[in-house]
């Protein structure tokens, strides 16, 4: 006998039956609009998707160390992307799982038992009560068994390629987690260098003010002054020293969210005080249309909305008949000896078809509901696009704003300046009342905070538009969810 036939046929089926069909709908991304340039940059040239794209890592045109220092452990220690991580992992084994429904299961059965028949009465060999012991028989059975239900209708192909959308989603996800902490970081950081120029503006005028009461200070010994004006310089140094302590804990707190952002303990990490600023580095903001290619939040959106076309046809295909194959090859005997003898070959095929005649509307309903998650998924996408373009067109009305205001800002340090040292050598010469001098310090330090102010604003803005455009980032570095579970 030829023991190879069953398991041959069936192969020849699952290679017959493997060319089934896909129902439902074929992915294609919706169309958005997308302006030719943006309303706040004058002109536009074309641009490749990755024209725009820093060449190296982003924060390094901030010419800041603690900057160099920390942010490359954003993507390792971070917490929130070590869980992002995690998920995309997770996604990744899902897409090997809805892969393995493709392959039939293929497994082998043993069993062995050892049974001694009931006593009988007999003639020979009795024992003391007069009966005969039964005799102990051995038997064994080892078969391999293969089962499969082919992909008639793509039900398990449509799934694979909604797991896959849903990895390439979930790996963006984990894109857009470092690039959002990265941009946090850099943030904090800024905050906290202008935490501490703000503390040496604010050093410096408290030994202004200093000098300012013991000028008065001897004045009024003198008894050349109204006593009033000494309050007045002690009220204002007072003043002065109660901002500086409170700028302790603003630049505290900040140092607490950096440690946070790279993993460590606020106790564990030290940053000592700085007296420069991050430069302002220029970002090219490139075209909207690059936008599509370059940020991981629209990526996300765009494979959502893959994976929910997907699962449509995974829906559809409940409409359809499943079939079921299965087989069996094998050896059984009893007494065990011979077991692999071609005497005791077995072997068996079986095949089982289902369909649901009625279901009360059940499927129909998956569908409906299927394809209205679609649909919101391009509502959401596109909504995504469109809150894109703002974030870009904010930053950039913000950046050119701020640019002008600082030039003007500039301009009235000076004059500030100026104006209170004017104010304070008149008073000396006793032309005017100590009322103008304090006005006039009073103005130079706000307009001194308001300058500072409009220059951290710049940094902010300049970071959130490296984050809006994407970073370094570029939908092209998704990979192929198929072969990153196989490589796991």
């Amino acid at each position: 006998m030829n023991t190879k036939i069953p398991l041959t046929a069936l192969a020849a089926s699952l290679a017959l039956l493997l060319g089934g069909c896909m129902v439902g709908p074929d992915y294609q991304r919706p169309k958005v609009a997308v302006p030719t340039q943006y309303k706040e940059l004058p002109g536009w040239t074309v641009a490749q998707p990755s024209a725009a794209a820093p060449k190296t890592d982003w924060w390094t045109g901030f010419n800041d160390p603690l900057l160099n220092q920390l942010e490359p452990m954003v993507s390792v220690s971070n917490q929130t992307v070590r869980q992002d991580y995690a998920n995309y992992q997770e996604a990744l084994a899902e897409v090997q799982q809805a892969r393995s429904g493709l392959f039939p299961t293929v497994g082998v059965t043993g069993s062995g038992t050892r049974e001694r028949s009931g006593s009988v009465s007999t003639g020979t060999a009795t024992n003391a009560a007069g009966s005969t012991r039964g005799s102990v028989i051995n038997s064994g059975s080892l078969e391999g068994n293969v089962s499969w239900a082919p992909d008639l209708w793509g039900k398990v192909r449509r799934t694979i390629e909604q797991n896959k959308a849903t990895a390439q989603a979930s790996e963006a996800t984990l894109a857009n987690a470092t690039l959002t902490e990265q941009t946090a970081l850099a943030t904090a950081v800024i905050e906290l260098r202008i935490a501490d120029a703000n503390i040496d503006l604010l050093q410096k005028t408290v030994d202004t003010y200093k000098e300012s009461l013991r000028v008065v200070g001897n004045q009024d010994a003198a008894g050349t002054i109204p006593p009033s004006d000494a309050i007045s310089a002690r009220t204002q140094l007072e003043n002065a020293q109660s901002s500086l302590l409170a700028l302790g804990v603003t630049r505290a707190q900040y140092a607490h969210a950096i440690a946070v952002l790279v993993g460590k303990n606020p106790e564990d990490l030290d940053i000592p005080h700085s007296t420069g600023l991050p430069a302002l580095p220029t970002v090219p903001a490139g075209v909207p249309s690059t936008l599509l290619q370059r940020r991981p939040d629209i990526a996300v959106a765009e494979r959502q909305m893959a994976a929910e076309n997907a699962a449509i046809g995974v829906a559809v295909a409940a409409y359809y008949p499943s079939l079921s194959l299965s087989g069996a090859d094998g050896f059984s005997q009893s007494p065990l000896a011979g077991l692999l003898h071609a005497a005791n070959h077995i072997w068996s095929l079986g095949a089982d078809v289902s369909e649901t005649i009625f279901d009360g509307g059940s499927r129909h309903a998956d569908v409906v509901a299927a394809k209205a998650a679609y649909e919101a998924s391009v509502a959401n996408y596109r909504g995504t696009v469109l809150t894109a373009f703002q974030n870009v067109e904010d930053d950039l009305s913000g950046l050119r704003i701020l640019a002008q205001q600082g030039d003007a800002l500039d301009a009235a340090v000076r004059d500030a300046r100026r104006g209170a040292e004017i104010a304070f050598n008149e008073y000396q010469a006793g032309t005017v009342d100590y009322t103008t001098v304090s006005t006039a310090q009073a103005t130079s330090l706000s307009t001194q905070q308001s300058a500072l102010n409009v220059q951290q604003q710049r940094l902010l803005d300049t970071v959130s538009l490296i984050g809006d455009v994407g970073g370094s980032w570029s939908a092209s570095e998704l990979s192929d969810p198929g072969k990153a579970s196989a490589q796991r």
